[in-house]
Order: C-alpha cells, then structure tokens, then sequence
C-alpha cells in the first residue's frame, strides 16, 4: 500500500494479525473488488487492495465480531464467507417425541 504525502508517495506496510482462527474468507475469483465490506466492517479487519478491483486484505482476523454485515453487504453472493467459531456451530437435533 502507499500513502501520499506533501513530499511524495511513501510505502505502508500493513503486516497481517496472525490469528489461531480465520474468521473472513474472501474468494478472489468471484469478488469484484469494490470494498463495501471494508467500510461497513464494524472491527475493521479489512484493508482496501491496492490494485483497483483486487479483493480486500484481512489483516486483523482476531478482531472479528461475527456480526455479518460483510456477507450482508457484498453485492456477490458466496464472495465472503463468514467461518463460525467452533463452539458457536449448533448441530440441532429433533427432539424425542
């Protein structure tokens, strides 16, 4: 990433969290690049691409809060997919009758 500045174009390195869980999986083949998911991120995991129309960066996976907007807001079905903590994946059952 760049940020401008008054002297010139200067690199920003953004080094990704490493978190035990990968809570954001964005598909590069079927997002469209156009970052809804990064402003209505309400944890801000996301950094926009550089290059125009690229997928977003998750950089701070830790920091979710499994609330859904991003899936809710991007314009492709199946471009996020948001992964449940293990213990928060319900397995129902039918009740004995």
């Amino acid at each position: 990433m760049t940020e401008r500045t008054q002297s010139g174009t200067q690199p920003v390195f953004a080094v990704p969290d490493p978190a035990i869980f990968t809570p954001v999986t964005i598909d590069p083949e079927l997002c469209i690049g156009c970052d809804l998911c990064v402003f209505v991120c309400q944890a801000d995991l996301f950094l926009p691409n550089e290059v125009k129309g690229g997928p977003p960066t998750v950089v701070y996976g830790g920091e979710c809060w499994f609330e859904g907007s991003c899936v809710d807001y991007c314009p492709v079905p199946g471009a996020i997919t948001l992964n449940a903590l293990l213990f928060n994946r319900v397995r129902w059952k039918e009740a004995p009758r």
